[in-house]
């Protein structure tokens, strides 16, 4: 994140003494740690605890969940349902982070999906940067920098190493999550941005639309176990360890810096629209290596007397295109049995567009009511175990008609 933030206490210049002022430990120091990307080169935050933060008394291995994944091929465009991957009213004993279910994945970035009601382990994804969708539900993350609440709409971003947990609020239902775990940083589009960071005139969000943590979350404990994601030399690349700490990790009583969680929610966004059909970079949101992240929101469409409101057939020669059905009513994908909880994933080398009924259908709409998170990457995607068990079978014939 570019701007600059400052949460509790902290001493007056970084790297010098500041000491405990009451309780057992006064006139002991604060430990001061340093959170930066791309080997301090980069943002950062400092991060004053009252423990060690590397006072490790234990670590085991973490079965991580399945991150297999089965190739697209042969290639074809899918329908994957995946309100079918949880039981109704399983949801108690299922909590965020070991109940997440892989749906599609690169060596770029996994999307996964969850329903849960328990609270989740303490949690650190060491290899990437999350982006979670709240698709329903609400809750609270608590994190090491403090704690927020979540609910429908938010993007929850968390930055990688943050260690933090997941507490869902089930008085109206389980928490829906979809999660966008990146192997880079995930941030706002950098044409947004000026050459400072600040968001630009033209970015259809702002810094006001931000929610961070806004005071520190200080709990006292011992001999408490994270669960680690981080790199490893697995067929995935990625491996768990329990790792258990003398002292709590939120035990910060004060950060400042650049680097740090926070929520933006999608009612938030602003859409750019214009007289004809847009191209899919005016909805970007977030971008990371080798991929981006776009939403559909309700707006008014195109104005133009002869506009053709629904997407024109387009073929994405570079990258995968992964289309989260949220709410409201999607036009293009009218007849194709899609609907609220479904993805389609339209693979680089196939040509896709609306559904042939779809487009006399929308002419002469004025307003599109739907809520979709689009994710495009720049490698091919490949079905995870949780892909495979959702996919509908026929989506790929719907344009012609013939059903295999």
């Amino acid at each position: 994140m570019g701007h600059y933030l400052r949460v509790g206490d902290v001493p007056s210049k970084r790297h010098t003494q500041f000491r405990i002022s009451d309780g057992p430990r006064a006139g002991q120091l604060h430990y001061e740690e340093l959170m930066g990307e791309e080997g301090f080169s980069s943002d950062s935050s400092l991060l004053y605890h009252r423990g060690v933060p590397s006072a490790l008394v234990d670590s085991q291995v973490w079965e991580l969940p399945d991150v297999a994944t089965t190739p697209n091929h042969p290639l074809v465009p899918r329908h994957l349902r995946l309100p079918e991957l949880f039981k109704e009213g399983d949801h108690a004993d299922v909590d965020v982070v070991t109940g997440r279910r892989l749906v599609l994945g690169n060596g770029d970035v996994r999307i996964s999906y969850v329903v849960a009601g328990a609270e989740s382990p303490y949690y650190r994804n060491a290899v990437g940067d999350e982006c979670v969708f709240i698709e329903a539900g609400r809750g609270r993350v608590e994190t090491v920098f403090g704690a927020f609440d979540v609910r429908p709409g938010d993007y929850v971003m968390i930055p990688r190493s943050t260690t933090h947990r997941w507490l869902p609020d089930v008085t109206d239902g389980p928490l829906r999550a979809y999660l966008i775990e990146a192997n880079s940083h995930i941030t706002p589009p950098r044409r947004y941005l000026s050459r400072f960071g600040q968001f630009l005139e033209h970015a259809p969000y702002c810094e006001r639309d931000l929610y961070p943590p806004t005071e520190p979350l200080l709990v006292e404990g011992e001999d408490v176990e994270v669960l680690v994601k981080h790199r490893g030399n697995g067929p995935s690349g990625l491996v768990g360890s329990r790792m258990t700490y003398a002292t709590h990790p939120f035990d910060v009583v004060g950060w400042d810096g650049c680097m740090y969680p926070y929520t933006f929610n999608v009612a938030e966004y602003e859409p750019i629209t214009g007289r004809i059909h847009q191209p899919p970079p005016v909805h970007q949101v977030f971008e990371g290596h080798n991929f981006v992240v776009c939403n559909f929101v309700p707006r008014k469409v195109d104005y133009h007397p002869l506009a053709v409101p629904v997407p024109y057939f387009h073929s994405n020669v570079d990258s995968d295109e992964v289309m989260f059905y949220v709410d409201g009513d999607y036009e293009a994908r009218r007849g194709s049995g899609i609907n609220k909880g479904s993805i389609s994933l339209h693979p680089g080398g196939f040509a896709h567009g609306p559904q042939p009924t779809a487009i006399e259908g929308a002419l002469g709409a004025e307003y599109f009511d739907e809520l979709a998170v689009m994710v495009d990457t720049f490698r091919p995607l490949e079905l995870g175990e949780g892909g495979v068990a959702s996919d509908d079978g026929g989506y790929a014939w719907t344009w012609s008609g013939r059903h295999l």
